[in-house]
């Protein structure tokens, strides 16, 4: 069990590799280490195609994929351990619909790649704050409960909401962006825009880890947190708080990327069980070297790139219903 963190370790800096040399054009891993050498040495690079190539579209592109994926991971995890139902994705509480309509709308208002990123982030942070608030005016019945179906019904709202903008929208110029964004990708990732994905996904993902210890005692039912001594309403806000930051943060920065913060959490706790100390930190190891390996493929399959949404759910899907038919092991 001690080795299931090395293990996502591996699966990580192998993504970074692939990642890195693998492509439109491919670069060997000599030139690579080259282009590394010579950086270390402060000397010119042997090629600048591979210089260009390499640290203008592919590092940053590779750490927003691990940025992204690290995220929804993490906060899938912590929603599965907080709401005590390993079906639940980071989307539960309507945050990745929050979002969607914050993206939709700055396409539809004709905002330039950062005002439709801080539409969607803002977009994201509101949803969850109108679930919670939804959620807090039922005074009766399982708070988690409450919750989980609050968010359901902000969905539901937050989705008529999207169609709407949708059919109001340009169908030559608006309507072909929205449905491309909301099909998830990276393609658009620049080194400018990494900082408004980092440092969001950054702080969310570190209160997730400051309170790994006490989402132990947050996965056993309320009774039984509150008698062990545990703050349940204020970690709760906490968790959710933190959990929605990096998922909006990942979701105005690629899209909707299914499947990840469902799928990544299981691998996690098969490795290293489901004491959160551990699972928390590989279960970011594995989402972000399972988006790399993803990203690649969208950008070399085909002569055009495709949307990460659509292969996170082709192989996704098969692979959860080969997680479920082994939960009966008791592992899930």
């Amino acid at each position: 069990m001690k080795g299931g963190g090395l293990w996502a370790l591996v699966v990580l800096l192998a993504g970074v590799l692939v990642a890195l040399t693998q492509g439109r054009t491919d670069i060997p891993l000599a030139d690579l280490g080259s282009l590394v050498w010579s950086m270390l040495q402060g000397a010119p690079a042997p090629d600048e195609q591979v210089q260009t190539i390499v640290w203008q579209i592919r590092v940053p592109r590779t750490l927003a994929a691990i940025a992204v994926g690290a995220a929804l991971a993490v906060a899938g995890t912590a929603f599965q351990g907080l709401f005590r139902n390993p079906l639940v994705s980071p989307d539960i509480l309507g945050a990745s619909g929050g979002a969607a309509l914050g993206a939709v709308l700055g396409i539809f208002f004709s905002f330039g790649v950062l005002g439709i990123q801080a539409s969607a982030f803002a977009g994201g942070l509101l949803a969850v704050a109108l679930v919670y608030s939804v959620g807090s005016t039922v005074r009766h019945g399982d708070p988690v409960l409450v919750l989980i179906l609050a968010g359901v019904v902000v969905g539901a709202l937050l989705g008529a909401g999207i169609g709407m903008v949708k059919v109001l929208a340009d169908p030559y110029n608006q309507l072909p962006a929205m449905t491309f964004w909301l099909l998830g990708s990276l393609a658009g990732a620049h080194a400018s825009d990494l900082l408004p994905l980092l440092l969001p996904v950054l702080c969310g993902t570190a209160v997730l880890l400051l309170l790994r210890w006490r989402m132990d005692v947050m996965s056993l039912p309320e009774e039984e947190a509150r008698a062990l001594g545990a703050r349940t309403t204020l970690l709760r806000l906490l968790i959710v708080a933190a959990a929605t930051l990096v998922t909006a943060a990942s979701v105005a920065a690629a899209g909707i990327v299914g499947w990840v913060g469902l799928v990544v959490p299981h691998l996690a706790r098969f490795l290293v069980g489901p004491a959160f100390p551990r699972l928390l930190p590989t279960a970011a190891l594995l989402g972000g070297g399972f988006l790399l390996f993803i990203d690649t493929l969208a950008r070399s399959l085909a002569p055009v790139e495709i949307p990460l949404g659509i292969l996170t759910a082709l192989i996704g899907s098969p692979f959860f219903i080969v997680l479920l038919r082994r939960a009966s092991k008791g592992w899930m």
